[in-house]
Order: C-alpha cells, then sequence, then structure tokens
C-alpha cells in the first residue's frame, strides 16, 4: 500500500472502510458524468490524492493509485474478510515444493481493447516490472524469481537479458514460475498489483499508458487521466464480474484538500471518502448517521528518518524520540480513538504481531530525555520533520513536534509537502533530509510485507527503505524465513527479524490505522478490505 493495497504506502492519516451508502444520481455509466439521467446505473464519484506515478501496475506502489489499479485491472488471486487467499482470474496455483509454481489462468478474460489475456501477457509483464532498466516501484517484488539478478545487476550497469529465466510459458492458459529458492507464501503475493497482466498494447508506447491504461478489470478508461483533477472509468461488460457490478462507472476525484473533500461529501457532489478529516471526527456520526462507518484496518503509521539522519544518529538517539512521543495523547485527543497506539511494526491483524514488542514505543519522556542526553543526540539537537499535506497530517505531526521539543528540549522545523507524491519523489531522489511521516498498507496479508520491502537492503535502490538501513542479521532472518518449511517456523523468524528492526528503530511506529468512511445517501451497501480497498461488486445504489 509505497503506499497501498499493498501498497503500500498511505496518503491519509486515516484509512476507512464501508458498509453502508454511496453513490450519485442517474448518471450515464458510458459518459462517466454523475448527473445524466437518461442512464440506468449510476456513477459514483470517489474522493483520492493525485496518485505518484503513471497508471502503471508495476509502477504503483502507494495507496491513491492502487486505489484505481483495483478498479482497472483483476488479479491472479484476492484476499476474502479474512484476509485469506482466493482464486481470482487465477484457476489454479500449484506447487510440490514451494520453489517451482504452475499457474494456470481462467478462460473468458479479456483486456479492454478486445485483446485475449493470456499466460504470455503475464510473462512480459513481469519481465518489465523486474527490469532495473525500466525502473518500476514495485521492482523488488519479483526479486525471489529465478533470474532476478541477471535483470539487476546495479547502478550503471546494463542487463544481460530482458526475460526472467525463472518463467516459462507452458501453453496460452499456462505459464510456471520458478523461484531461486523455496517460499511458501509466493500464491499469496500474487493478488497485489505488481503482478498484474498487460496488453501488448502497452509495450508499443508505455509512456501513453500511464495517463491512458488498458486493463483486464471490471472498469475500463473513460477518457485520459486528467492529472490533479479526476480519472474517470465506466463499467467494463466483457468482464466476467460485469453482471455483479450495479453502477455504470468510477469517478476518481483528486483532492489536495480533505476539508474541501469531506464537504463536497456533505453536500452529494462525492459518494466514497475513504479518509475523513481529523476535524470530522468528533462530528461524522452525528452528521452522517448510519453512513460514517468504521472498522480494522492494515496500515501502520511510521515517522521514519532519512539515511544521512540516520547516519548521523544511534539507535539511542532514536530510540529516545521514540519514548518522548505520547502515542496515547495523539490516538485520544487528536484522532479520537479512531486510531490505536502502535507498539510493533507488524499489524495485528496478521499472524506475528506482539503487544508491547516494541519497548521504545512506551512513553516515557524522563527517560526519554535521559537517554538522549547519554546518546550521540542529534546535529544541533534540531530535526526536520515533513509531511503530506494533503493527507490531513498537519495536526498529529505537529502534536510530535511539540512533545520532541518539550521533552528532549530541541528545535524540530515541520515541513508540509503539497502531495504525497511530492514526499515520496523527494524520498526516492534522495533530496530529503530529516524525519518523515509515511504510513504502510501491505500489499499481501504476511508478516514478512511488514519488514523486506521497507527495511531490507534490496529494497533501498528499488524498494521502499527511505532510510538505508541494513542489517545483516536482518537480511539472515528474512531469507530464513522466506525458506522455512512451516508457516509457523517462517513466522518465529519474521519475529526475530522484527526485534532486531525493533531494537535499531531507523523507522518509528506511531500507530494503527483504523477505518472511519463517510458515504453519500444513494447507495444501500458497499464493503472495503482491510488493504483499503473497495469492493466493487459490493456497491449497490440505493
Amino acid at each position: 500500500m509505497r503506499g497501498a493495497r499493498s501498497a503500500k504506502w498511505v496518503a491519509g492519516a486515516i484509512v476507512v472502510a464501508l458498509a453502508a451508502t454511496a453513490c450519485g444520481g442517474d448518471g450515464d455509466g458510458d459518459s462517466g458524468d454523475k448527473k445524466d439521467k437518461k442512464a440506468a446505473a449510476p456513477q459514483v464519484v470517489m474522493e483520492l490524492g493525485e496518485p505518484q506515478n503513471g497508471l502503471i501496475p508495476s509502477n504503483t506502489y502507494e495507496s491513491e493509485g492502487s486505489e484505481v489499479m483495483n478498479a482497472l485491472f483483476t488479479g491472479l488471486v484476492r484476499y476474502d474478510e479474512k484476509n485469506q487467499t482466493q482464486l481470482d482470474m487465477a484457476e489454479s496455483i500449484e506447487t510440490t515444493d514451494n520453489k517451482v509454481w504452475t499457474i494456470k489462468i481462467k478462460p473468458g478474460y479479456t483486456f479492454h481493447n478486445g485483446e485475449k489475456v493470456t499466460a504470455e501477457s503475464y510473462v512480459n509483464a513481469w519481465n518489465y516490472g523486474a527490469n532495473q532498466d525500466n525502473t518500476q516501484e514495485t521492482n523488488p517484488l519479483y526479486a525471489k524469481i529465478s533470474g532476478y539478478a541477471d535483470l539487476n545487476p546495479g547502478e550503471k550497469k546494463k542487463p544481460a537479458t530482458d526475460k526472467l529465466k525463472g518463467l516459462q510459458v507452458v501453453d496460452e492458459s499456462t505459464f510456471k514460475v520458478t523461484l531461486d529458492a523455496p517460499f511458501s507464501a509466493f500464491k499469496t503475493l500474487l493478488g497485489f498489483n505488481a503482478f498484474y497482466a498487460l496488453p501488448k498494447v502497452f509495450f508499443d508506447d508505455p509512456k501513453a499508458f500511464e495517463t491512458a491504461p488498458v486493463g483486464n478489470g471490471p472498469f475500463k478508461m473513460s477518457g485520459k487521466f486528467e492529472h490533479n483533477v479526476q480519472i474517470k472509468t465506466v463499467k467494463y461488460a466483457k468482464h466476467p464480474d460485469a453482471g455483479k457490478i450495479k453502477v455504470g462507472g468510477v469517478t476518481f476525484k483528486i483532492y489536495t484538500d480533505q476539508e474541501t473533500a469531506y464537504r463536497d461529501l456533505q453536500g452529494g457532489t462525492v459518494d466514497i471518502m475513504d479518509t475523513l478529516p481529523v476535524s470530522a471526527l468528533g462530528t461524522a456520526k452525528r452528521e452522517l448517521g448510519d453512513r460514517y462507518i468504521t472498522g480494522v484496518d492494515s496500515a501502520v503509521a511510521y515517522i521514519g528518518f532519512d539515511n544521512s539522519t540516520l547516519k548521523a544518529t544511534d539507535a539511542d538517539t532514536r530510540k529516545a524520540i521514540s519514548m518522548a512521543i505520547d502515542r496515547k495523547s495523539i490516538t485520544e485527543k487528536v484522532f479520537l480513538g479512531a486510531t490505536t497506539p502502535a507498539d510493533d511494526f507488524i499489524n495485528p491483524l496478521v499472524p506475528g504481531n506482539r503487544k508491547g514488542a516494541c519497548t521504545a514505543c512506551a512513553y516515557d519522556p524522563a527517560e526519554a530525555k535521559k537517554l538522549y542526553d547519554s546518546a550521540k543526540g542529534l546535529p544541533g539537537d534540531t530535526l526536520n520533520l515533513a509531511y503530506n499535506a494533503d493527507g490531513d497530517h498537519k495536526t498529529w505531526i505537529e502534536a510530535v513536534a511539540n512533545q520532541l521539543e518539550e521533552n528532549l528540549d530541541i528545535k524540530v522545523t515541520v515541513q508540509p509537502k503539497e502531495q504525497f507524491a511530492t514526499i515520496l519523489d523527494e524520498l526516492g531522489d534522495k533530496k530529503y533530509k530529516g524525519a518523515f511521516r509515511l504510513g504502510w498498507s501491505m500489499d499481501y496479508p504476511s508478516a514478512e510485507n511488514y519488514l523486506r520491502p521497507i527495511f531490507s537492503e534490496e529494497a533501498i535502490e528499488n524498494g521502499s527503505n527511505y532510510s538505508g538501513y541494513v542489517n545483516k542479521d536482518v537480511e539472515k532472518y528474512l531469507d530464513q524465513a522466506d525458506q522455512a518449511p512451516s508457516a509457523e517456523e517462517a513466522l518465529s523468524l519474521y519475529q526475530k527479524a522484527d526485534d532486531v528492526i525493533l531494537s535499531e528503530m531507523p523507522y518509528l511506529p506511531i500507530y494503527f490505522y483504523a477505518r472511519n468512511a463517510g458515504l453519500s445517501k444513494d447507495i444501500k451497501s458497499a464493503t472495503i478490505d482491510s488493504m483499503a480497498q473497495v469492493d466493487w461488486t459490493s456497491v449497490t445504489p440505493s
């Protein structure tokens, strides 16, 4: 969730889920016009932040873009309400050794231009995503496939091939995947957008595809991606689930201010708002009634440190900073109980979370000051703290800054960035120096997904390790866990890696997200999963 489902990094302060109403008037599903009275099925308008990149599945690693991918594409697997992996476009996914996997896809799926989805559609897409020359955000998720190293020889080196040797097309509907080593959770990965199929037209002009993607999902594009304005889609009638889709399309309306979006929700021009502004938490129940929905979520909010700050400090300094933050006060006074204090890097929704695992997450200002004074400290006792202003983080970030100044006697300079994409780009390009706010939502339901994509060495250049954190024990435990013969053994090893990271605190877990959704008056029912993505087959107009 770098953002999203999966993916991804999360833009907002609170992630939400639906189970009540939403949807505008009688808009035309083909035109994307919410107000058109002639169509049988209405057009849903959903609030969204600006995606970080163009609309390519393998280049989408944050929550806003992933929400659009979820509408435009159908993956091999999906995750049910219990976070269990279920087959979606895959007819079967089989293995005898967790190393060689045979994937057979269901018939009947076509891309929105009429092209048939085949095994080759998947193999070509994965080859593209895994090639370092294509600089795709999700590149490290292909690392377990044999041949990945050949496509990623390193900076200033040219790949010797453009194909993963671990991918083999068997026939039109079947392909084999060979991993470098056994990995029992491989099937679970396959619901994330990095593993979607791509049509032939993508390879003709990937740049043009960014604004006019051609997917295989329940909705297709209506016009082009209008940056900072909207992304319009209409129902794709040839999708196998088309009969279950009761709306004519989805318009993702892009906002930079959640207060404005909330007013539009109240005014009826927005149907689904999956991240309510903090200011609305105290009044949303009264204002929205049963259209205000709460629930659990897979995301974790962090404060991280860029590599220069990481190197300039020691673990005790970062622990002192963590202990000086009053998480309970933030979750209760800022979020009014809509979030819970984080005490682990692994979210409680997946096996592996341990209550109290992060001892440095306990608020102890006196001990924090004592530890800070005896540690290396911050250069000049100053710290920059950045956040994305389009995600409504101002209140809690300023609360953190005030607590750090009061409890550690340091100077904290808060730096708002206009959009989520801005801070991700600055971190990715190594232009930002200091601490920063991010939120991680799982790509797939596994403890591994809260660790490797953020804290492994391979994720520095090709992933989401913005701190540049490296620890050989973490690498060892992650590799051993991936290859463990049982889920129980794997989980124990992932927890060992988690313990090492908690002992060094390259990031500080602050709170576990919760769902707090706002909906319009025109939908009878709708649901959203724990990875903060709408199940569009569940959206039923009133």
